[in-house]
């Protein structure tokens, strides 16, 4: 593993068991490849009535997005802006549910167009060569707040 969770940590603003990505295996200018098997966890904060829904891998698949984008950004010399989820396309889901796969989640994104701040990435959740969801996702920069 190249960066594991504490690293990860200080490269989003997700904290506590709201960081779901447990390692970052390979990145580049332009994708990143990380792991978790945060998805069995009963503790997971996504989880409802005990069980993980597949939807919420797209969560798992944003902030693999904001690890590279942050990554991008210290490479830069920079800090990532504050951003958010603005758009989700082409969202498939294989599967109903993530709490029941036993391995360990292969969460990628691809870095499609855009900057450091406003970006479209490729993301795909599998385990192995199994699918279990795949989205086009757009992240862009948190507006000033007006004072």
């Amino acid at each position: 593993m190249l960066i594991g969770k504490a690293e990860i940590r200080s490269l989003i603003p997700h904290a506590g068991t709201m960081c779901l990505l447990d390692g970052v295996m390979a990145w580049d200018a332009t994708s990143i490849v990380c792991v978790s098997a945060t998805h069995r966890d009963i503790t997971n904060p996504l989880r409802r009535q005990g069980r993980l829904a597949a939807l919420h891998a797209f969560e798992y698949g944003a902030q693999a997005a904001a690890v590279h984008g942050g990554l991008l950004a210290r490479a830069a010399g920079q800090e990532a802006p504050p951003a958010f989820l603005a758009a989700l396309r082409d969202a498939r889901l294989h599967v109903t549910h993530l709490d029941a796969i036993e391995d360990t989640l292969e969460v990628t994104a691809n870095w499609l167009l855009g900057d450091i701040g406003n970006v479209i990435y490729q993301t795909r959740i599998s385990v192995a060569a199994r699918i279990l969801a795949q989205a086009r996702i757009t992240i862009i920069t948190r507006p000033e707040v007006a004072r």
